[in-house]
């Protein structure tokens, strides 16, 4: 049966580099046929999936499916329509089983920065509605700079989700509320980072704020997904032979969202790691996109499934 699919209805785009979706996207005549093949036959990997280059495994199960880098990269810029410079340091890709890459939904971009140890120690005094307020401070900077390149206005509503730390898992999850000037929709920014004894696997998730509830509970089962191997847990730490970094879970937050406070910390190093390296996830809104990208995959005679 023909029929149309819908690319996501999300776009993960670097703050500085992307180009906006209209000139990524700029030919009506549909994905090649060596495209769609791609699609159809990713490697999908379910049950425990190892990350080599962060020593860690996330233990997916049947829910969820991992792509490796190679064919994440080749996702996120030529389905998604993200330039090759900001998908260098790309991991894999974790979307919902039921889902394919090019449907309406959220994926999870994966990362890693070897940072070192991240101490935990903080955990319960932090306040992160000032890193919030740091992260405004910079909004009227940002905005000219987008506008500058072409990009829409961006605004931070406010958290979705509060940065919360689980001890048990060693996960940071946060989530922000971001108003695109050119969109009806706010869009929905999850942030989730599992520590490690070297370092943070970063999972990276966009969608809109009315599917909160949903991205939600997905990026609380990816943090309690998330580990590392053995050697290479947080537990594992050694503080006579390890690397520390010189920043708590406020610092690793700050860096994430990209606020003012990482240069009030004196930690511009993380932000070099995750500001410029690490996505910041925009969603466009929901309605906007299908207006822009409905129609893009249209099924072959052989079966779209991807």
């Amino acid at each position: 049966m023909k029929s149309r699919l819908v690319a996501g209805a999300l776009v993960l785009a670097m703050v500085t580099v992307a180009a906006p979706l209209g000139a990524q996207n700029s030919s009506d005549a549909g994905p090649s046929r060596e495209l769609i093949t791609f699609v159809n036959n990713l490697h999908k990997q379910t049950g425990d999936v190892t990350i080599p280059a962060a020593h860690a495994v996330m233990h997916l199960g049947t829910r969820y499916y991992f792509i490796g880098p190679a064919e994440a990269k080749r996702v996120l810029t030529e389905i998604w329509g993200n330039p090759p410079s900001a998908v260098s340091s790309v991991l894999g890709m974790i979307l919902p089983a039921d889902k394919s890459v090019v449907e309406n939904g959220w994926g999870a971009v994966v990362t890693y920065q070897d940072s070192g140890y991240v101490p935990d120690t903080d955990a319960s005094s932090q306040d992160y509605d000032k890193v919030l307020a740091d992260l405004r401070e910079g909004e009227a900077a940002d905005n000219e700079e987008r506008k500058k390149n072409g990009y829409p206005e961006l605004r931070v509503v406010g958290w979705a989700q509060q940065p919360s730390y689980d001890k048990a898992s060693h996960s940071l999850i946060w989530a922000r509320d971001l108003k695109s000037s050119d969109a009806t929709t706010d869009g929905l920014n999850y942030d989730v980072r599992s520590l490690g004894r070297h370092g943070v696997l970063s999972l990276n998730m966009v969608w809109d704020m009315p599917h909160l509830t949903e991205v939600r509970a997905a990026a609380a089962d990816l943090g309690n997904a998330a580990g590392f191997e053995k050697g290479s847990t947080y537990a594992d730490y050694d503080k006579s032979v390890d690397k520390t970094a010189e920043y708590g879970l406020a610092g690793l937050v700050a860096a994430g969202v990209g606020a003012v406070a990482v240069k009030k910390l004196g930690i511009l190093a993380i932000m070099l790691g995750f500001g410029k390296k690490l996505f910041i996830l925009i969603a466009i809104g929901a309605a906007a996109a299908w207006k822009r990208i409905k129609g893009l995959f249209v099924r072959e005679p052989d079966n779209l499934e991807g």
